[in-house]
């Protein structure tokens, strides 16, 4: 059984955002190898937050997720900023919330 945490909820957000970000790069005229990257690695990360068996933690995909949106992000072709930006920044905040570098009560 799952327990449904705010932690959880951010970073179910800033998995399928980013998920949807290579959707549309790979539909779009933007850079579709970064697109295939970022939907491979957004899809790894979403698993292992339910899956305990992907060989590395959700720590670690997110930061690589977060490198594959940067690196989105600075070749973006014609697509818009919106969901990169709302995925990199989600991101972000999960992994600070993670490594405990800020304590908020009721989140982690």
């Amino acid at each position: 059984m799952i327990t449904l945490t705010w932690l959880l909820i951010i970073a179910i957000a800033g998995g399928v955002l980013a998920l949807i970000d290579g959707i549309l790069r790979v539909r779009g005229r933007g850079n579709s190898v970064i697109g295939i990257i970022e939907i491979v690695v957004a899809a790894l990360f979403l698993l292992s937050l339910f899956v305990p068996g992907i060989p590395w933690g959700p720590l670690v995909l997110a930061v690589a997720l977060i490198v594959v949106v940067v690196i989105g992000l600075v070749f973006r072709g014609r697509q818009g900023i919106g969901l990169t930006i709302g995925a990199l920044a989600l991101l972000a905040f999960y992994v600070i919330l993670v490594n405990k570098w800020l304590v908020i009560p009721g989140i982690n």
